[in-house]
């Protein structure tokens, strides 16, 4: 994938560019309100079961605090929620804000996998869809129909299997060709359940059961609950409050305590105005810490072809 492809090999009907979006995107003539009719086929309880047994299992964390498990906490908030989904699946996978090695390429889908938050198919396939028709009717998590739709609703309808292949295949078609992104896509509950098992287990071998259940309940269930909300809140928060450096025809914001928790994803408005840039934060007081890993991996040679900089005709005066 070069850093070309992004949005345009997926076949969508804007080139990316690093110019501003500053007129009215073309969209399907097709494309509803994301919310009308959003429940013709019920509710989906795999998803729904999914992420309330995190949520609820996250409220004994509490009562089972140890260091270990708050170390395991951090690290994996980190891997998951930074490596895995901010540098993996949004700035690699969905906009091509750089190139790596195709094994890299499948580790970052790994990885992003076990936040949580669906497959590398799934999860890009929905944001590239979202900046084509941001805040506009076919916005699968737009504001504009309801906060908590935004925030964490939008993916409770059920699809249908033809719903869900037209989905991919319409927006990421690059990864349905993929066949490792295809197989995590696939061994998506089987690879967190291994995951938990593998938390455990260090937890019991090293120390005892007590130790064991505490890096389960930090290291699976509270940092997945953490990493849903703060990924989420960039959904929903960075469109409704915060500032805007560049006028795009969507509600981008840039918001700060976002930006902090969701490892500089949060200049959001920054992110709409030049989607693949690999760098969000613009002014230099907006910290983009994703931003510093990409720059790391291009010094050790894992990632090249960095998306760095505004032309310089396009600079803000």
């Amino acid at each position: 994938m070069t850093p070309d492809s992004g949005l345009l090999d997926a076949g969508v009907d804007e080139k990316p560019s690093l110019t501003p979006v500053t007129t009215k995107q073309k969209q399907p003539a097709t494309e509803k309100s994301a919310r009308e009719n959003a429940f013709k086929n019920g509710v989906d309880w795999y998803t729904v079961g999914w992420i309330g047994l995190a949520h609820v299992l996250a409220l004994a964390a509490p009562f089972t605090f140890t260091w270990q498990g708050l170390v395991v906490f951090a690290v994996f908030s980190y891997m998951t929620g930074m490596v895995g989904v901010t540098l993996g699946y949004h700035r690699l996978l969905t906009h091509g804000s750089f190139v790596t090695y195709r094994p890299v390429r499948w580790l970052l889908a790994l990885i992003g996998g076990l936040s949580g938050e669906g497959s590398a198919l799934t999860w890009v396939a929905n944001h590239r869809k979202h900046h084509v028709l941001s805040d506009k009717p076919g916005d699968p998590h737009s504001p504009n129909d309801g906060a908590w739709w935004s925030h964490m609703f939008w993916f409770t309808p059920k699809v249908t299997e033809k719903e869900y292949a037209d989905l991919t295949e319409r927006w990421a078609p690059d990864l349905v060709r993929d066949r490792v992104i295809v197989t995590l896509h696939k061994l998506f509950l089987p690879l967190h359940i291994t995951f938990g098992l593998l938390i455990y287990g260090t937890g019991y071998y090293f120390w005892n059961s007590e130790v064991a259940l505490s890096m389960l309940i930090w290291g699976m269930f509270l940092r997945l609950t953490y990493v849903y909300h703060i990924t989420w809140f960039v959904n929903s928060a960075t469109h409704m409050w915060g500032y805007r450096n560049y006028a795009t025809t969507d509600n981008s914001r840039n918001l700060w305590w976002v930006g902090l928790m969701a490892f500089g994803e949060g200049w959001h408005n920054n992110h709409h105005a030049y989607q693949r840039m690999a760098v969000h934060g613009h002014k230099w007081w907006e910290l983009d810490q994703t931003y510093w890993v990409i720059l790391a991996m291009e010094k050790l040679g894992l990632a090249w072809k960095v998306v760095k900089d505004i032309p310089h005709r396009e600079q803000p005066a």
